[in-house]
């Protein structure tokens, strides 16, 4: 209130002040310290715990179907870095999703939200990757490939990764499925998955029949949930879900010459993230490991395992054992293990084949070898492979990159410990293993009908057996 309003009034009445001090607070006012200001940038430790959804096979799709059993509360949005459209964009969404969907908290990279904190008129959360596992229910990523491989890469030490719903913003994007220009209703599919809604909720008589006389399955047997009735009006339908491709990835370890794992010595190759050594390995892991058990420590990589000669100028030596059994004497520039999902990436540059990824294998494939009949390999996706840098290397050191987001230097005597991710229901009705990928829904309509973007992908993109002297 100005100065000259108060000299008009006169001095307040004591008895008046003291009425106002002494007052009760209203049992319905929270006091004002535990109201996060607009603008703040808040610690996800804050937040409640993650919620993990559950798959669903289909009898009509090669797809799972995504179930929430309660709403996604944390969704953690991931922009493609030096890109300020999509900074915006991702503002834009941000803004869209606390909008329309209350109860929702947004959470972004440590970067991010000190870039567009000022830019939303409410609160957002960060923290360092290493406390992302245990609150994030969702993932949206905004880019290219790249930024997938980077939002997979934070959850790079766990078996189980939150749904990834992907916006191809990038240069290539052969990952990404939906345009962002799709934003309102890829979220809305993804937030409505499997959400049960009653009945009356759905506007369209016919929708209403047909779920009245759907058929019994394993999971109309659960109560309808009321959880989403403060979106009331966005159902999909009592049997509409999202549809999730489940991208199998690799499990590497690094070992010393003493088989000790010297995971925790890998190092960030970006230098847009914090230069961050992993967690320290536990005194009851650092023991030594047989090359047919089980790795103990593991670092998940969705692409590819790279090992190559660097700035050397000698070509690399690399023995290659398969399950225990010695296979080759790799003689090049370097060797790829490569998921079906990573045959599209190094492995393709190098002369690999192209692999569904749905296909559970593993993808040895030489960079430049020396030999002209080394070729790619599929191996069962359940192989272990062993790659061990031979005595006869003239350079003494070479380097190790999985997914392009971690590398170290090996030296002779290291071994390189590679095997396909096992991905299964967990006792709970979950899933482990894998990063699952939500699935642009078919232009049609049809839930029953896979859209496959990999095979338009593959021509449109990739431009596959593409004619020579065409535009």
């Amino acid at each position: 209130m100005p100065s000259s309003v108060l000299t008009r009034l006169g001095p307040i009445p004591r008895r008046l002040c003291v009425r106002r001090a002494t007052a009760p607070p209203s049992p319905l006012l929270r006091p004002f310290s535990a109201t996060a200001r607009p603008h703040d940038i808040l610690h996800v430790s804050a937040l409640p715990s993650r919620i993990k959804p559950k798959y669903k096979d289909s009898p009509t799709s090669s797809l799972l179907s995504l179930r929430w059993p309660e709403p996604p509360r944390n969704v953690l949005i991931i922009p493609k870095f030096h890109a300020p459209q999509v900074t915006l964009s991702a503002v834009t969404f941000a803004k869209h999703v606390h909008q329309g969907y209350p109860g929702v908290n947004l959470v972004f990279e440590r970067r991010v939200a000190s870039q567009i904190h000022e830019s939303l008129p409410f609160p957002i959360y960060t923290a360092d990757p290493s406390a992302l596992h245990d609150k994030i229910d969702l993932v949206a990523t905004l880019g290219g490939d790249g930024t997938i491989l980077r939002a997979a890469s934070l959850f790079s030490l766990h078996s189980s990764v939150p749904p990834i719903l992907s916006f191809s913003m990038g240069s290539l994007g052969f990952l990404g499925e939906w345009k962002f220009d799709e934003y309102k209703r890829a979220w809305r599919q993804v937030y409505m998955s499997g959400s049960r809604v009653a009945v009356t909720d759905l506007q369209d008589p016919h929708t209403q029949a047909a779920a009245a006389n759907r058929l019994p399955n394993d999971e109309d047997d659960l109560p309808l949930h009321d959880a989403w009735s403060h979106v009331r009006g966005k159902s999909m339908g009592l049997t509409r879900s999202s549809k999730v491709l489940l991208r199998h990835r690799l499990k590497v370890g690094v070992y010393d010459a003493e088989g000790v794992n010297i995971n925790n010595q890998l190092m960030p190759t970006s230098t847009a993230e914090p230069q961050q050594l992993l967690p320290p390995t536990p005194a009851a892991l650092k023991t030594s490991d047989e090359r047919t058990e089980p790795m103990k420590r593991a670092f998940h990589a969705i692409n590819e395992l790279v090992i190559h000669r660097g700035p050397n100028p000698h070509l690399a030596i690399i023995d290659v054992y398969v399950n225990g059994r010695f296979l080759t004497e790799a003689v090049a520039d370097g060797i790829l293990v490569s998921t079906p999902t990573g045959s599209t990436a190094y492995s393709l540059s190098a002369g690999g084949s192209i692999m569904h990824p749905l296909v559970k294998a593993l993808l040895i494939t030489p960079i430049c070898a020396r030999s002209l009949s080394f070729r790619p390999l599929g191996l069962p996706l359940n192989s272990k492979v062993v790659l061990k840098l031979s005595e006869k290397n003239r350079g003494r050191e070479l380097e190790v990159s999985i997914d392009g987001k971690r590398k170290s230097g090996v030296t002779i005597g290291m071994e390189i410990r590679v095997e396909g991710e096992t991905v299964g229901r967990t006792p709970d009705g979950g899933w482990a293993g894998g990063v699952p990928c939500v699935i642009r829904s078919p232009a049609n309509g049809n839930p029953t009908e896979d859209d496959d973007g990999w095979v338009g992908g593959l021509n449109g993109l990739l431009k596959f057996n593409y004619p020579f002297g065409e535009a």
